[in-house]
């Protein structure tokens, strides 16, 4: 019998967050599930509506009535908002719902939302992992493990992000997206959790912040 090399993962670069500024709460909404940037406002899923703030001054701009109890996302064009058992396409200049997709299986433990390469990418919370799925129709097209509950996730240019919240400790980590090994870890402060997490092309993370009804900047951690 041959014995095969074993790949050892690497070892992962840990810091803390650098919190640069707080969003919220917003009047008549308690609690942030996913987050998103539209490339001028922040988009918040605070469960019964999207609401949209500019991020220089924290004021609310608009809101949009709609189902929003997990993670949204923008393609450029549209929002992606997850609905329960369903991912809505939501033209954001009017909240219509465009079309609607099945969310991935086990109703629940879906949580964060991202897009990107042409598709879109779902935390699963209770299930430790990432899938890539088919925006059309649904379809999971690659699944990536986790060790760590999963809430928001993103994408840093090419690099794939996801937030961890587990015993009111949350970390937003860098993960290798074939292997899922953890190459960055940023550390939240104790108590600080993520719900919903988005990268704003630049140098800035947008965290949800559940229950707090926040939403927190975080500066991407270069090197």
């Amino acid at each position: 019998m041959t014995n095969q090399p074993q790949r050892s993962p690497r070892t992962a670069s840990v810091s803390a967050a650098d919190i640069t500024g707080e969003y919220g709460p917003f009047a008549g909404f308690d609690r942030i599930h996913g987050v998103t940037f539209d490339g001028n406002q922040v988009w918040a899923a605070t469960g019964e509506a999207l609401v949209a703030f500019d991020p220089a001054n924290g004021e609310v701009a608009h809101t949009i009535e709609a189902p929003s109890d997990a993670g949204t996302t923008f393609d450029g064009k549209h929002l992606y908002q997850i609905a329960a058992s369903r991912i809505d396409k939501i033209d954001p200049s009017t909240g219509r719902v465009l079309h609607s997709i099945p969310a991935p299986a086990e109703q629940g433990s879906n949580s964060g939302l991202t897009w990107a390469e042409g598709s879109l990418w779902v935390g699963q919370y209770r299930n430790r992992r990432i899938l890539q799925i088919d925006p059309a129709d649904g379809r999971v097209l690659r699944t990536i493990e986790s060790d760590r509950f999963v809430t928001g996730v993103t994408w840093a240019n090419d690099e794939l992000w996801h937030g961890t919240w587990e015993n009111d400790e949350s970390e937003l980590r860098r993960v290798d997206a074939v292997t899922g090994d953890v190459l960055t870890r940023v550390q939240m402060p104790h108590g600080v959790v993520v719900s919903g997490l988005e990268f704003d092309g630049k140098d800035t993370f947008y965290c949800g912040g559940a229950a707090s009804g926040k939403v927190r900047a975080v500066r991407y951690p270069k090197g």
